[in-house]
């Protein structure tokens, strides 16, 4: 009997497996995903400008909310805004962050994972998407004056006593819909932030990025410029959307970490049993 050895065969299955979750998901068209990005900020930017003219509907939801807020015992926006006000540099670092983050925040964030993790950038683009349409929609139906022009709350509009402010006058502000305060993109737009980078990174320190909508969260109270039920309804919207657009299945960060390794090849006699 001649007894040579011969290597065993891979299973194509095995290989397949091995090999197909470390191609990197294609990345979509640059032009395209520029306009679509562009196209979300500028309906965010028009949707809001359109459903303005509801003023004294926007102060009666106003005061609606206010009260509502106080029966279920939701923490005084008066109590954050108290800690902003202890120093002139917290309260313009606050109103800073409020006029510059929101919008250069989530571009870097969707730059980033559009060149390096593209199956989760299209999944929080859509997600976003989501959001902010269902966003456009609230003001038209519940328009909201923000607790900033509220008189009789003892609440102070931060941006217009100490700078900077990316509002003027609400009667002559055609920039910005500023009876739309529900719900807080910014807050839903921070926590999505958070949750995209959470998930398409494997960092034992990733979860720190929930600080971006914390700190947000704080400052959009303190403010002035959103009640707390703003910022509710903001992720309740962002639940529902999460809900609905499917999760991505896998990106390179996490083929290179759970890749299947090759099936080690097996000696085996070629003669034996014959």
């Amino acid at each position: 009997m001649n007894a040579r050895t011969e290597p065993a065969e891979a299973e194509p299955d095995a290989i397949a497996q091995a090999t197909a979750p470390a191609q990197a998901t294609a990345r979509p068209p640059l032009l395209r995903e520029f306009l679509l990005v562009a196209g979300l900020f500028l309906v965010y930017k028009v949707g809001r400008q359109l459903a303005t003219g509801h003023t004294p509907q926007a102060f009666r939801n106003a005061h609606h909310v206010w009260n509502l807020e106080r029966a279920v015992h939701l923490p005084d926006e008066k109590t954050v805004q108290a800690a902003l006000l202890h120093g002139d540099t917290l309260v313009h670092l606050a109103n800073t962050y409020y006029a510059t983050v929101h919008f250069p925040a989530t571009l870097a964030f969707l730059v980033w994972l559009y060149l390096r993790r593209p199956a989760h950038y299209v999944w929080a683009r859509r997600v976003l998407a989501v959001v902010t349409t269902a966003a456009l929609v609230l003001p038209f139906a519940f328009p909201l004056a923000p607790p900033r022009m509220l008189t009789g709350t003892g609440l102070v509009d931060t941006a217009r006593v100490y700078g900077p402010s990316v509002y003027g006058p609400p009667s002559s502000d055609h920039l910005s819909n500023q009876f739309a305060a529900m719900p807080s993109l910014h807050f839903g737009w921070a926590l999505m932030v958070a949750i995209g980078l959470m998930a398409a990174t494997r960092s034992r320190w990733r979860r720190l990025w929930l600080l971006h909508p914390l700190v947000t969260l704080l400052v959009i109270v303190g403010t002035a410029n959103h009640y707390w039920l703003d910022a509710i309804v903001a992720t309740a919207m962002l639940g529902a959307a999460l809900a609905v657009v499917p999760p991505p299945r896998h990106t390179s960060s996490t083929a290179v970490r759970g890749a299947p390794r090759l099936v080690p090849q097996e000696t085996v006699l070629a003669g034996a049993g014959r």
